[in-house]
């Protein structure tokens, strides 16, 4: 027997916390509150080539698409703040290259989806039907955390909570149960806009506005051509996302270390640019294996490699960058003749495979 609603959240709040998450909300399971906004930013072509959202956007306007008979949406947060001082922070040498916090450990939906189906298992118990997703579903997942009072929407277009500042993931389950919902953050950004003048490629074109296409984590994780030759410049020395919006935001001040073992950095992240010019098909998968970098493939991760090297190298990266031009990949060796001129523009040096001793 099902048993009262009240009843069934208190329960659901325990099991959440229990599995370690940070913060577990309910939410109507109500169509979204931007989903026009959404609809509109699809037509200006603001997604890129990320046709995956397109494809589910109806859907993604209407959870009754997705669950007939959905009632409540269960909203959890997991932190995955690790502090300052490590893999990927300000202070590291540029030679080392940025990635993006949450890409420094294990991958958050391996992580993330055991603890929400666990979840979703224990509301089954309580007589529900479910539908759990972590980024991989067909849902606003940011309209439907901030109903349910997760945070609220900054102006960098992501959530901001109030004890967890930004960096934090979501999880939703979609559920038939018919849960006490809870009321809403305050959006408390105020005047702020330090998220917008953050932004290295003015992505952010205005609050609450984001064009996919001049995003560095798209340039860098969904873009699966060529970067734009005009942005090469803007991404700097990051190599798998960026982070800068979230940085700048001042309710990070509150954050706290993450409980969550699995989310700290890996050696990997810390390898000297010019190191992972080195890898093969097979060792890219092993040193990646479960890290949501590999999702980009050899391919992509070595043509963002090369830009970084474009941005940031000295001579000393010539020779790796020359072996990276033959490389049979063309996304690859493309990437790499762009970044030895580069280099050599700074430097004085032609940056052309004539100068570089390949036994260097």
């Amino acid at each position: 027997m099902t048993p009262p609603a009240h009843t069934a959240k208190e329960a659901l709040m325990a099991r959440a916390a229990a599995l370690g998450f940070d913060s577990c909300r309910v939410a109507k399971a109500a169509a979204p509150r931007h989903a026009g906004e959404f609809r509109g930013w699809l037509d200006e072509g603001s997604a890129g080539e990320m046709q995956w959202m397109e494809r589910g956007a109806e859907k993604r306007c209407d959870p009754q698409q997705v669950l007939p008979g959905v009632k409540s949406v269960v909203v959890v947060a997991l932190n995955y703040w690790q502090g300052d001082g490590s893999s990927g922070s300000r202070t590291r040498c540029a030679a080392t290259g940025k990635i993006a916090r949450y890409a420094w450990g294990d991958d958050y939906h391996d992580v993330m989806l055991a603890k929400l189906e666990e979840l979703g298992a224990f509301l089954g118990e309580l007589g529900g039907t479910q539908k759990c997703y972590v980024d991989t579903g067909p849902v606003l997942e940011r309209d439907h955390g901030a109903e349910a009072g997760i945070g609220w929407h900054g102006k960098s277009t992501m959530l901001i909570g109030a004890r967890l500042g930004t960096w934090f993931f979501l999880g939703e389950i979609l559920t038939t149960l018919d849960l006490p919902a809870d009321p809403p953050q305050t959006p408390r950004c105020g005047t702020c806009t330090r998220c917008i003048t953050a932004c290295p490629t003015n992505a952010i074109t205005a609050p609450h506005r984001l064009d996919a296409r001049r995003c560095i984590s798209y340039l860098t994780i969904e873009l699966k051509g060529a970067i734009p030759v005009e942005l090469r410049p803007l991404i700097g020395d990051r190599i798998y996302g960026c982070d800068d919006c979230l940085e700048a935001c001042p309710w990070n001040r509150f954050a706290s270390v993450s409980r969550e073992a699995r989310f700290a950095a890996r050696p990997a992240v810390g390898l000297r640019l010019r190191d992972y010019l080195a890898l093969d098909d097979a060792q890219f998968r092993d040193l990646f294996r479960g890290s949501p970098i590999k999702r980009i493939k050899r391919r992509g991760f070595l043509r963002n490699v090369c830009v970084a090297l474009g941005n940031v190298g000295d001579a000393a990266d010539l020779p790796a960058l020359d072996n990276a031009a033959c490389d049979v990949e063309p996304l690859i060796a493309e990437h790499a003749t762009w970044a030895m001129a580069e280099i050599g523009r700074r430097s004085g040096l032609s940056g052309s495979a004539s100068t570089v001793d390949r036994n260097s």
